[in-house]
C-alpha cells in the first residue's frame, strides 16, 4: 500500500519530467545553459594570460592558480630572481616547459601590438623572445579580434559569462526569497485568516512606523555613504537596518500581547495580509522598473553587488503574484485540512507542506526573471553605469563597439552571447510552464 501511495505521490513529478524532455527546445536549452555554466566556472582556466604551469630553472610553478604575487628563484651563482605575477611579461620569458590557457589572454588587458580594433581574420602581430615584431603565431592569435586597446574579445566573452550568470542567479535568489515569502503569506492567510488581538495589531502597526524611522530614516546618511562605498558595505548596512526593524517590530509585538489583555483591546481583528501584499505589488508595477533601477544605479557607486541587490529588490512581484494565486488554490485542499486536523502549526503547514507543492508556477517566473536580469545588467553595462569600469561584461563589450561601427565583431559576438543566453532561459521557462501545467495532462 505504501508503495502504491509513493507511486501516486510522485506520478505528476515523473509526468512533468517526461513532458519537459519531450519539449526538445527546452531540453536542449538545459545543456546549452550547462555549457555556459561550465565556461563561467572555469573562466580563469580557460582565459588567462598567466601560464597554467611552468618549469623554470629547475622549479615548478602554477601562476594561474597562485594566490601569491611574487616568485623568488635562487640561481646557481647564489643570486635571487624575482617574478612579479601581475606585471610579468610571460610571453617573452624563456621557460623549460610551459602550459598556456586555451585563450592566453586576460580580459581588459591591452595588447599594444594589436590595438586599434584588429579583426578576427586580419593581420595581427607578436613580439618574440628576441624582441622582434613578427606575424602572430596561431597559438597566441586573437581568434575573435580585439578592441581599441588590444584587449582580447574571446577572453572578455568567457569572463563575461561568469558576470552575467552570477548577476542573474543571485539577483533572482533575492527576488525569490521575497516573492515566495510574501506570496505565500498573502495566498495562505488571505484577508481574514490571520487574526490577533486589537491591541497587538495596533501596536505592531505603530511598531512598523517606529521601526522604519530608526531602521532606515534615521540611518539614511549611513545608507547613502554605504551606496557610495561598495556593494558589500551596502549589504551589511541593509542587513543591520533589517535587524533593527525586526527587533523593534518584535518588541512592539510583545508589548501588544500585554496591551491585548486589556478590555476593548482584547477583541480579535483580522490582518489583511492579502490586501497589503497586493497593494504593494500594484505600487511596484505602477513604477517604471527599469527607470528606477537606472536611477539607483546612477546614484550608487558602480558595483556588481549593488546591481544584484537593486535588480533583486525590484523583481520579486511576478514570483509573489504566481505564488499567491497557487496558494489560494491549494490552501483548502485535503492534505492541508488533514495537517490542520493533526494539530500542525499554520506556519509549519504553509512552509513545510503547502510551499513545496505551490512553488511550481514560481519556477517559471524565476527562469524568465534570470533572463530579464541578464538583459538589465547588459543594458546598464551598455550605458556605462552600474558596473565598475574595469569589469568586462557582455554589455560593456557591445558598448565598446559603438566607438567604431566597422568593428562588427565587438557587436556581433557579445550580442549573440546575450541573445542565446536570454533565449535559453526563456525556452526553459516555457518548457517548465508546459510541463508543470496539470491541465495539459492527458
Amino acid at each position: 500500500m505504501s508503495k502504491k501511495n509513493s507511486d501516486n505521490k510522485f506520478s505528476f513529478r515523473k509526468y512533468a519530467m517526461k513532458q519537459f524532455k519531450h519539449n526538445k527546445p527546452a531540453y536542449v536549452s538545459v545543456y546549452i545553459l550547462l555549457f555556459f555554466s561550465v565556461i563561467a566556472i572555469f573562466a580563469p582556466i580557460l582565459a588567462n594570460e598567466k601560464p597554467l604551469y611552468i618549469h623554470y630553472k629547475g622549479e615548478h610553478f602554477f601562476p594561474a592558480f597562485s594566490f601569491k604575487n611574487n616568485y623568488y628563484i635562487n640561481n646557481a651563482d647564489g643570486s635571487s630572481e624575482k617574478i612579479q605575477l601581475d606585471i610579468a611579461d610571460w610571453k617573452q620569458m624563456q621557460f623549460d616547459k610551459v602550459v598556456w590557457a586555451p585563450i592566453p589572454y586576460t580580459p581588459g588587458k591591452s595588447d599594444r601590438l594589436n590595438s586599434g580594433y584588429k579583426s578576427p581574420g586580419g593581420e595581427q602581430f607578436f613580439k618574440d623572445k628576441s624582441g622582434a615584431v613578427v606575424p602572430i603565431p596561431g597559438r597566441f592569435r586573437h581568434i575573435l579580434g580585439t578592441g581599441s586597446r588590444g584587449d582580447d574579445l574571446m577572453a572578455g566573452l568567457i569572463h563575461g559569462a561568469r558576470i552575467s550568470l552570477t548577476i542573474g542567479f543571485i539577483s533572482m535568489a533575492i527576488a525569490t526569497l521575497i516573492g515566495l515569502f510574501l506570496g505565500s503569506m498573502a495566498g495562505y492567510f488571505g484577508d481574514n485568516k490571520l487574526t490577533t488581538s486589537r491591541g497587538r495589531f495596533w501596536m505592531v502597526v505603530l511598531g512598523i512606523f517606529v521601526a522604519w524611522f530608526y531602521g532606515f530614516q534615521a540611518r539614511q546618511f549611513v545608507l547613502q555613504e554605504a551606496i557610495k562605498t561598495s556593494g558589500f558595505t551596502l549589504l551589511l548596512q541593509l542587513l543591520f537596518s533589517i535587524i533593527i526593524v525586526v527587533a523593534i517590530i518584535f518588541l512592539f509585538s510583545q508589548l501588544g500581547r500585554l496591551v491585548g489583555k486589556l478590555p476593548w483591546f482584547n477583541n480579535k481583528v483580522n490582518i489583511p495580509v492579502d490586501g497589503l501584499v497586493s497593494r504593494t505589488i500594484e505600487i511596484f508595477h505602477s513604477m517604471p522598473t527599469f527607470i528606477l533601477i537606472l536611477t539607483i544605479a546612477a546614484i550608487a557607486r558602480p558595483s556588481l553587488t549593488n546591481i544584484m541587490i537593486i535588480i533583486g529588490l525590484t523583481s520579486w512581484t511576478g514570483i509573489a503574484r504566481l505564488t499567491r494565486a497557487e496558494f489560494l488554490r491549494i490552501r483548502n485542499l485535503e492534505y492541508i485540512q488533514a495537517a490542520r486536523s493533526l494539530g500542525y502549526n499554520e506556519y509549519t503547514i504553509m512552509f513545510k507542506h503547502a510551499l513545496p507543492n505551490g512553488m511550481a508556477p514560481a519556477l517559471v517566473s524565476i527562469a524568465f526573471g534570470i533572463a530579464s536580469a541578464i538583459l538589465v545588467e547588459s543594458s546598464l553595462s551598455f550605458l556605462g553605469i552600474g558596473v565598475p569600469s574595469d569589469v568586462v561584461t557582455w554589455g560593456s563589450l557591445v558598448n565598446d563597439g559603438r566607438e567604431k561601427f566597422s568593428a562588427w565583431w565587438l557587436v556581433i559576438y557579445p550580442g549573440l552571447a546575450i541573445f542565446i543566453t536570454v533565449t535559453v532561459y526563456n525556452l526553459i521557462g516555457e518548457g517548465l510552464r508546459d510541463a508543470l501545467d496539470p491541465k495539459q495532462k492527458r
